[in-house]
Parts: structure tokens; sequence; C-alpha cells
């Protein structure tokens, strides 16, 4: 019997395949006691797979590139902690095995992350993962993970690390469904850059027999499990229609009726940049240069490494243009080098600006950086901040920009609430503005990004951010300036005609989002995309926003 489940879409395209599941997760070692001499080599056996484990995600990360090795070099980074690795040895010291010390050592973190406030929180499924695989290694079992398989199928399971998604095989796993996570976790991110089918926060997706078929929405969020013939024919069709239309929108992004709407890619890093380029990305709205810095934990890289790495990217743009991002610290990207460790809660403390006006050499030395590698090109290089909470923050930004030399736009991210509603005064220090919807929704609904069961406030169609879109992008046109998204809201075609409604003078996405908002862009005027936005803002709920919008636009 056909039914309907509904969970978040948060990467476009249809999947029409047989269930398989997720590797089950390590089971605990038994506790018991080993003799004081089989100390050393038990805590011997324990570095070893620590170190083991740590090279295969780094080694993950360098196949995958671009944004996914910045994700993965930070679950190495967790794998190696020294504080972790101390707490297994003083365990195995005192008379634990070494797989048992590391369950046990790493359950110990898992708890203390899990109450370090919701942004933390949102890294324990990325800590269960790094523990499975040390876990699994000491134990000679199979690594947790995406099942073998020689026919395709659609993966589900409770959650996906990181290490997972970055490597999935789009040629067998047609889709993916997961229990937890939400539209904006590492999971959603990674799936759209490799263009799979993926519905997120759908409870009880871990109950589907294997073998069931089902059909995944990932537009809609819709699952369906054992669709019949005229439906699969019928998601068939559509999915055909959505790439004949994609195949015929080239070309700079625009509304029906000819009003420009630039069409940008976010980057990690110089290996993104390919995919941006063939996509047709009319350059790079959000360049996130966190990926320079992960690479050492406890040094910040050398200005030369960073303008080599700085100008591959500016090079792949001539005459286009390319907005960079300073270093995003803290919360859960943390630096040893600069965050503290003992914030009670880092993703209300020094993060991002903050972080950088605390060590103004590091902000000095990137700058520079950035100055020196754009010297004798055209492209049009703009740089922003992150987390700018005032017109004070922005002023010292704008400061530090003008003392390294730079010869650029500088801008504000507009991610905290306070920064949107009072986006007329922040911009009589930069020159323009533009919203990370993934933490502007985060800090407007206290509803952390990672987790999923607060997934409809993290929905990017809330009225509430539609607001504050609406007031950046009118204090932007008062001033006569641009006020763009970077934020995963871009990457939603219907929502980017009301984001363009709003006043949104540009959008940022990952690259393989660019073709459908590109295509969906060209098939309405600006003022159908105004009535939608309005429509949307009159709504009382994400849901209610989206189906107004749709009704606007679809003519209903």
């Amino acid at each position: 019997m056909e039914t309907t489940l509904r969970g978040v879409g948060v990467s476009h395209g249809v999947a029409i395949g047989e269930v398989r599941h997720m590797g089950t997760a390590v089971l605990e070692p038994p506790a018991k006691q080993i003799p004081a001499e089989d100390a050393e080599r038990e805590q011997g056996r324990a570095r070893k797979a620590v170190e083991a484990v740590a090279a295969d995600l780094m080694a993950r990360g360098n196949l995958a590139g671009g944004e996914a090795q910045a994700v993965l070099e930070a679950q190495a980074m967790m794998a190696q902690d020294p504080e972790l690795m101390a707490d297994v040895e003083r365990r195995i010291t005192v008379g634990s095995t070494a797989e048992r010390a590391v369950y046990d050592a790493f359950a110990a973190y898992r708890a203390l992350l899990a109450g370090a406030g919701e942004y933390l929180a949102g890294r324990v499924a990325d800590l269960d993962d790094v523990r499975n695989r040390i876990v699994a290694r000491l134990l000679g079992v199979p690594m947790p993970g995406v099942p073998d398989s020689d026919e395709p199928y659609v993966l589900i399971a409770r959650d996906l690390a990181p290490a997972d998604t970055a490597l999935l095989d789009p040629t067998l796993v047609l889709g993916f469904v997961t229990e937890e996570g939400g539209p904006t976790s590492h999971s959603a991110i990674l799936a759209r850059a490799l263009g799979v089918p993926a519905v997120v926060a759908l409870p009880g997706a871990g109950e589907l027999p294997e073998g069931t078929v089902v059909a995944v929405d990932g537009s809609t969020g819709e699952i369906f499990v054992n669709p019949g013939e005229e439906k699969k024919a019928r998601l068939t069709a559509e999915a055909a229609e959505r790439k004949a239309a994609l195949a015929a929108a080239t070309g700079p992004g625009a509304t029906s009726d000819g009003h420009k709407v630039p069409l940008l890619a976010n980057i990690g890093g110089p290996a993104d940049v390919p995919a941006a380029v063939e996509a047709g990305a009319e350059g790079v709205g959000l360049f996130r240069t966190e990926f320079l810095f992960l690479d050492d934990s406890e040094n910040a890289p050398s200005e030369e490494k960073q303008v080599t790495a700085y100008r591959q990217v500016l090079e792949a743009f001539p005459e286009g243009r390319v907005v960079v991002r300073v270093l995003d610290a803290g919360a859960d990207k943390p630096l040893d080098f600069l965050t503290p460790g003992d914030e009670p809660n880092p993703a209300l403390g020094v993060r991002g600006l903050r972080t950088l006006l605390d060590h103004p050499d590091v902000l000095r030395t990137q700058l520079t950086a950035l100055a020196k590698a754009a010297e004798g090109l055209p492209v049009y290089l703009e740089v922003m901040a992150p987390m700018v909470a005032d017109r004070a923050d922005a002023k010292a930004f704008a400061d530090a920009c003008r003392e390294a030399g730079l010869r650029a736009k500088f801008g504000a991210m507009v991610e905290i609430p306070s920064a949107a509603l009072r986006a007329r005064s922040v911009l009589q220090e930069v020159e323009f503005l533009s919203l990370g919807t993934n933490d502007l929704a985060q800090y407007t609904f206290a509803a952390d990004r990672q987790v999923g069961a607060v997934s409809r406030l993290q929905d990017p169609w809330q009225p509430a951010l539609l607001d504050l879109v609406a007031l950046s992008a009118e204090a932007a046109k008062a001033e006569g300036k641009s006020c763009g998204v970077c934020g995963e809201a871009a990457s939603d075609p219907l929502l980017a005609c009301v984001l363009t409604g709003l006043g949104v003078t540009s959008l940022s996405m990952g690259a393989a989002s660019l073709p459908y908002v590109r295509a969906t862009l060209a098939k309405f005027t600006l003022a159908q995309c105004e009535r939608a936005a309005a429509a949307a803002r009159a709504a009382d709920s994400a849901e209610e926003a989206r189906n107004a919008a749709q009704a606007v636009l679809s003519g209903e």
C-alpha cells in the first residue's frame, strides 16, 4: 500500500529505488580489567588506532576536496584531541582495555558537548562517528558506514557523518533519508554539493524495511513508500522536465522581464572552483577561508600560503565578483591558537569578527594576503566580516581593511538579528551586506542548525526570518548599496524568487543549485516575485509561507 511521509527536503531531485540501511554503530566493548604490565601495550594500540583513523579522515578529505575536505579535517582534529587522548591513556593505566578506554573517554566528552549549549551539542554526531571508527579498528571489525551493494539504492540512516556523505558514490546512492539533521547541517550542505537528492529530519525513517521501494523528492521533502506505477511515472516525468529546463537555462541570472540577479557560488577553497565555473557562476558570493586554517589548529597559515590560495580563486573569475569572508573561527570551528577552550556557550561568545578583533595580527595578515593576491588582477574583490553585531563592529573591520592597504569593497555579514534591525546604521561604515541565513535563523529562533528536533525553526521560509531579510534589503536600497544572500536559503529555487521579491540584489549558493535557481528565476517577472514575497511574509508559519508563494507563482 502506498503511503507518504514528509521530512525536510535539502537537496533537489527525485530518487526511486530500494531502501538500504546504514551500517550499525559499533557495539559497546566489554568492561574487563587488564594486568598493569599490559597498560603500555594497550596505550600503544590506542594511539595507533587514533592516528590511523585521523589519517583515513584526512585521506577522505583530500579525495573529496572543497568544503567536504574542511569538514573532514575538522573531524580528524577531533580524533587527535590531546585532552581526549590523555583521558584514554589514564583509563588504560587504571585497567581498561584500549577499546573500552576510548569508548568511555568519548562518552565523557560527549556528555560535555551535549551539555555545553546547542551549538556544540550539534557536534555530537561527528564525535560519535570518530569514536565508532576508532573502536572498530581496535576490535578488528568492519567500519560502520555505507552498505556494500552492486545495485543502486536509497540510503536510510539515523544521521550521516561527514566522512560518509563526502564520498557517497552518486552512481550507487540514488538519494538518502535521515531521521536527524537539519537543512543547514553538514550532511545537507554536502548532499547539495554532490547533487544527490536528500531528505532529513524524518522521524521513523529507520523503521522502513530493507528492500522497500521508496521515491524521494528532495525538493518537497516527501517520501513515497511503495509508490504505484502511476506515481513513479509522474515523478520521473517531472524530473525529466526539470532537467530539460535546466539545460535550456543559461547565461546570467535574471527574471523573465530582465531584472538582473547575479548568481554566485559558495566555495570552501580552490578545489570548489571548477564546479562553480562549469555551473555558470557569475562569481563567488561566499569564499569561506577557514579551510586554510584547519590544516594546523595551533598556528595560523603564513601570509605566503594564503596569497597562493586566494590568488588561485581570484584568477578563476577574471572581471567577476569574488566576495571573501575573513576567518570565522569559534563555536563549532575552534582553533587552538585563537579560540578559548573554556567558554560556557561559545556560540554566544567570542567567535567570528570578535575573535579577529582580539587577535589583530591574524586579521592583518589575512587582509594583507588578500591585497597581495588581488594585485594586477581585474577581479572585483569584496571582503566581508562574519558575525557583525552593530556599527562599531563594522567600523572596526573597515578600519582594519584600510590599514592593511586593501583596495576592495568592505562588507558585513548579517547573521545576528541586531545587524538586520540596524542595517542602515551598519551601512554607514561598509559598502554592502551579505545575509548568512543559516546563522541568522539560528540566532533569531534560538535553534541550533545541527539539531533535527528544532528543524522547523531552521526553515528559511519562517516569516520572521523573511522580515529580517526584507529589513536588510530595504536599508541597502535606501543607502544605494547592495544586499546579497549567501546562506543556504538561496539554493531553494522558489525561495530565491521570494528573496528577489524582497529586494535582495544577488544570490550565492553551492554550485549544484545554480542551474535550478537560474531556470526558476527565468520563469517569473520581478512583479510576480514581489507578490510572492508579500504573500510569504503575510503567513504565520514556514509551511504557510511556502504554500502562499507557490500559489502566487503558479497563478492560483
